[in-house]
This record gives C-alpha cells, structure tokens and sequence, in this order.
C-alpha cells in the first residue's frame, strides 16, 4: 500500500499545473449511480451521504403488491467523505448490505492524479480509489456459508479502480473505468478475485438538472447470465442545489458498495428486476 501511495503521488506531480485552468465538475458528484466519478470532494469540505436502494419495481417481486418496491430495502448507506486536500479525499460508510456479506463498515480513499486543463496540455482526468469493506454480520453456523468466518480477515474484502474522464462541453462527459475486487471468502465455486471495467456519462439538460448513466462490467467466466450474474447498470437524474446534491435513479444492482454490487448482482433488468434508489449529498464547510 505505501508503494502505491508513493505511485501516486509521484504521478500527481509529473504533470505540470501551473499556468494552467483546470476543467472542473465534469461529474456534479463524487458517485455518479453505482460507479465513482473522477471528482473528489473540495478540501476542508465533509460531504454527508445518504443513499437507499428499494426492492424490485416489476417482476415477480415486484408490482403493487409491495408497492413496486418501496416497501422493502434492499441496501442502505450512510456515511461521509472528507477532502484532506483537494486531491486526497477519504470516507467511512456503514451499510446493511444486499448479498451474503452484511452490516458492512467501509474506510475509502480517492486520490486525483491529475485533472484535465483547458488549454488541451491534459485532456483527461485520472482518479485512483481504494475500498475496503469489513462484515459485523453475526458468524454462521453453516460451513457452506460465506457468513462462516473461520478467521477476522474472511470478513474482509477490497476493491480498487482507475478512473478516466474527460469534459467534452459544459452538456456532456464521459467515463472509463477498471478495477479489481478481492473477498477474502468466497463460496467454493466463486472466484476470490474479480476484474472489472465499466463506463459512465452526464448529459446536462439544465443549469441544475442532468441526465446520468453507468454500467460496469465484472469479467470472469463465472459472471454471465447463464450463472444468473448481470452487469450492473443504472440511470438517473441529479439535481444540483447549492450545497446540495439530489440523484433519483433506477438499477438493477442491490447493493451500493463496489464489493457488494459488483460480484453479487444477479438481478436483470430484462425481467422486471430493476429498482428505484436515491443519494442525498450534503457538504459542509470545515
């Protein structure tokens, strides 16, 4: 960890900056639905965070019965970010979690490499984030249990990804990404490790209204739909208000935390299996 830390860094600082403008708020938040976005939060700045994933919409688990999912719960978050410097942000989230894995504390950290500029010298934003997630879930009984925590650090599991950006125009920008998970158990026939790639957009309609999108795709022969494994996919609208950042969204994911929704979502949105979720962002000054 500290020679990627020191990587980092020492990319941050080939890239000239001054003399130069950066592009800013090619993404309106640091979370786009399911995936990061390449912003961090401002430094001295704490961002709350709030978001809730409701159960299916449509589908067989779906539909008036239980309100089209506004009656369950899939995933819960809470927590806050705080921007060291305007580079350097770090986090700590709890969620109740949507897969095998549950009561989830999550420490995360996103470092910006270098920012996209005006005059064309950078025309992209680089972004490295690092996650890890730790189950307070109750040990189980069952050997065949992921639950089954022989040893402190099968609760354990990671993610990391890069992220690229670029601002097209004030209406439109776009995002790639890769990554890897790791869970320190898995069940026999799982993978321990998982690459990942993904894309995102925002296409902004209004001042404070935009259209956004992403999609993340786990690679393993394991994650397809003949084993019931969907790439996680998502689209919303966020509404910007002064301090306050709004998303309203629909995904087939159920999880919200990279080491949840990304090996675990068998949910597709072919078959009504999609639901209604929300981020309430707040900062505050420090």
């Amino acid at each position: 960890m500290k020679h990627l830390l020191f990587l980092l860094l020492l990319l941050s600082f080939a890239v000239p900056s001054q003399a130069q403008i950066r592009v800013y708020q090619t993404f309106k938040d640091t979370r786009i639905i399911n995936s990061h976005s390449v912003e961090t939060t401002p430094r001295r700045k704490l961002d709350i965070r709030i978001g809730h994933r409701f159960g299916d919409f449509a589908g067989s688990n779906g539909g008036w019965q239980n309100f089209y999912g506004l009656e369950n719960a899939e995933d819960i978050m809470i927590g806050a970010n705080y921007g060291v410097s305007d580079k350097l942000t770090i986090g700590v989230f709890r969620t109740k979690g949507s897969s095998q894995l549950q009561q989830n504390l999550h420490g995360e950290m996103k470092f910006r490499i270098f920012h996209q500029t005006d005059d064309g010298s950078t025309p992209l934003s680089l972004t490295f984030t690092g996650l890890s997630s730790l189950s307070t879930m109750e040990k189980s009984e069952s050997p065949e249990s992921v639950a089954n925590f022989d040893k402190f650090t099968h609760r354990l599991s990671y993610h990391a990804q890069l992220l690229l950006a670029r601002k097209f125009s004030d209406r439109f920008a776009l995002q790639v990404s890769g990554g890897y998970v790791h869970r320190n158990q898995v069940t026999f026939d799982d993978d321990n490790g998982l690459l990942h790639i993904g894309a995102a957009t925002r296409i902004q309609i209004t001042k404070v209204l935009g259209i956004i999108a992403d999609i993340a795709y786990p690679i393993s022969s394991l994650r397809d739909s003949a084993n019931d494994f969907y790439p996680p996919i998502g689209i919303g609208l966020e509404i910007e208000t002064g301090g306050h950042v709004f998303q309203v969204n629909f995904t087939n994911a159920t999880g919200i935390m990279e080491t949840d929704y990304l090996p675990y979502t068998n949910t597709n949105w072919g078959d009504g299996e999609f639901r209604l979720g929300f981020t309430i962002s707040r900062l505050f000054n420090l």
